[in-house]
């Protein structure tokens, strides 16, 4: 990890979620509009800004700060997809583009700086191309590194050589990206890029650790990926050839997901892990196709599979830009695809673990799965994913096998899973990831008290609650039981006498959605046989949600 970081250029796409809706999905990027995930606001439009729209606002904050705001989920794929004529336009003055999440893609600088008469008119060239074939706007900044070239793009500056460190010394830490150590930083009176970069090497690593010494050499202008990349060996290439023609999304994402595995089997295989990732494509009518992928961190299988089924989306959808651009679709279906690990760092901690979980055993069960997925289809294995939500079948979402496994609802952070590793499946997810670990879990009131019900039924059951008397149970609008709960009657079975209570939990969900809207209260009960049951009234009418071992 030593020498100078070469010249780099960036080229940024300013508020790229939105655009990206606006190209895909027709959302007007000029009306107020915010992409969220994770019920926060992820990107906004200039509008929305001017409204006080703001990133990490909660959905409900930013609709009171401008209520006629459109909002958007957060969609990967689809910022991709859109972010494919971009890349093919800039791809037409330069070569050697490497994408590095959608809406931003660098390259070497000392090319086109030499071949278009510098770097101001390289820079120049490039955004009038973009802006002219795609209708997009875009910045560009230069300067030694990836990671000082797209905190220049923010401003669309040239850094001149040797200037870098000067550069990003008086930025603050949050330019790292880092919640948590940047939270960590300021606490510890740490505001600049500068005062981090000035700290001593192996102090910073003995006290965040690997992570925290690569923000120690970005903080001081010393990019460590160009340094500690190698070119691979040419045996890590993956290649494979279909007899049928792939035209379709879906059989491309299958072919996808089975060449990640044998290219990340391959580069464990050598003790390696991909960073950058060449996606290469031969189409019937003998059309080569090609896009280099690069990751902050190591691509694991999941994310190389993603990364691939982004690329083929993007390649067969032919997807419009904006302006009527229209990348270069394919003439025909692909025949060959071929995956080549362009950058590579050797992998510490491989060794089998203890439980399996990062051995070969886990591997063995992941493999196994997949070809029960391939036989039967994604949603035939499924694993749950705890989130947040007032019910318990809010709670709980059946995530397939290999995907992304964020929680519908956010709740408490995820337990550690014996499912892959994709949680890595982009950059910006990542970074959302450790921002998400950093904010408070949303308190859910009217949320049923722990235990978890050991059974939650997907259709609840009718039943009946009578009194001491013979007479129905009522909850009044003001949660007033008319008279203890006495005896439970389930269906058309025989009544059951209940000899222990505890409830209401009042629900008043989404009374602004009249569509949505839910108003019901919850009540735990146990039976004289021992079995508990979580009930709920609705409407007058008692339902039985969830069985307790």
């Amino acid at each position: 990890m030593s020498g100078a970081p070469a010249r780099t250029l960036l080229l940024w796409c300013p508020d790229w979620p939105v655009l990206a809706a606006e190209i895909v999905d027709g959302v007007p990027a000029t009306d107020p509009v915010a992409v969220l995930h994770a019920n926060r606001v992820v990107a906004c439009s200039e509008r929305a800004r001017a409204e006080g729209v703001r990133r990490g606002l909660r959905r409900r904050e930013a609709q009171g700060r401008c209520p006629q705001l459109t909002v958007v989920d957060h969609d990967p794929a689809r910022d991709a997809r859109a972010f494919e004529p971009v890349v093919a336009a800039v791809e037409e003055v330069v070569a050697g583009v490497e994408v590095i999440r959608p809406g931003a893609c660098a390259l070497a600088a000392r090319g086109p700086s030499r071949y278009l008469g510098g770097e101001e008119a390289a820079a120049e060239r490039i955004v009038e191309h973009v802006a002219q074939t795609c209708a997009v706007e875009s910045q560009v900044g230069i300067a030694d590194g990836v990671f000082a070239a797209g905190l220049a793009a923010r401003d669309g500056r040239i850094v001149a050589p040797g200037g870098t460190p000067e550069f990003l010394a008086g930025l603050p830490v949050e330019a790292l990206s880092r919640p948590t150590l940047t939270d960590l930083l300021r606490r510890l009176g740490v505001r600049t890029l500068g005062g981090f970069a000035a700290l001593p090497a192996g102090d910073v690593l003995a006290r965040f650790g690997f992570d925290g010494a690569l923000a120690h050499r970005l903080a001081a202008g010393r990019d460590h990926r160009p340094l500690a990349v190698r070119q691979p060996p040419a045996d890590l290439t993956v290649t494979a050839d279909h007899d049928e023609p792939i035209d379709r999304v879906d059989a491309a994402a299958f072919a996808a997901r089975t060449l990640a595995e044998q290219l990340h089997e391959r580069l464990a295989a050598h003790g390696l892990a991909c960073t950058r990732l060449g996606i290469e494509a031969v189409t019937a009518h003998g059309q080569e196709l090609h896009r280099v992928w690069r990751h902050d961190g190591l691509l694991t299988a999941a994310a190389i599979a993603d990364r691939v089924r982004w690329q083929l989306d993007g390649w067969l959808s032919g997807s419009n830009g904006r302006g009527g651009a229209r990348p270069a679709r394919p003439t025909a279906g692909i025949i060959r695809l071929r995956l080549v690990p362009d950058g590579v760092l050797a992998q510490a901690g491989l060794q089998p673990g203890l439980w399996g979980e990062t051995g070969e055993e886990r591997e063995r069960a992941h493999r196994a799965l997949s070809r029960v997925q391939g036989i039967l289809g994604p949603e035939a294995v499924v694993t749950a994913v705890l989130g947040g939500g007032r019910s318990p079948a809010d709670q709980v979402r059946l995530v397939p096998w290999g995907d992304e496994r964020l929680p519908a609802r956010p709740g408490p952070p995820p337990l550690p899973t014996a499912g892959p590793p994709s949680a890595a499946a982009a950059p910006e997810q990542a970074v959302s990831t450790r921002s998400r670990a950093a904010v408070p879990v949303p308190p859910w009131p009217g949320r049923i008290p722990p235990p978890a019900p050991a059974v939650v039924l997907p259709t609840p059951l009718p039943a009946a609650v009578h009194d001491a008397a013979g007479e129905p149970v009522v909850v009044s609008a003001r949660l007033t039981v008319s008279a203890a709960p006495a005896r439970l009657t389930v269906g058309t079975g025989r009544p059951a006498e209940i000899t222990g209570w505890v409830g209401p939990w009042p629900v008043d969900e989404r009374w602004w959605a009249p569509a949505e809207a839910r108003r019901r209260a919850r009540f735990q009960v146990c039976l004289a046989d021992g079995a508990a049951l979580l009930l709920a009234v609705e409407g007058g009418q008692w339902l039985v949600e969830a069985i307790y071992d």
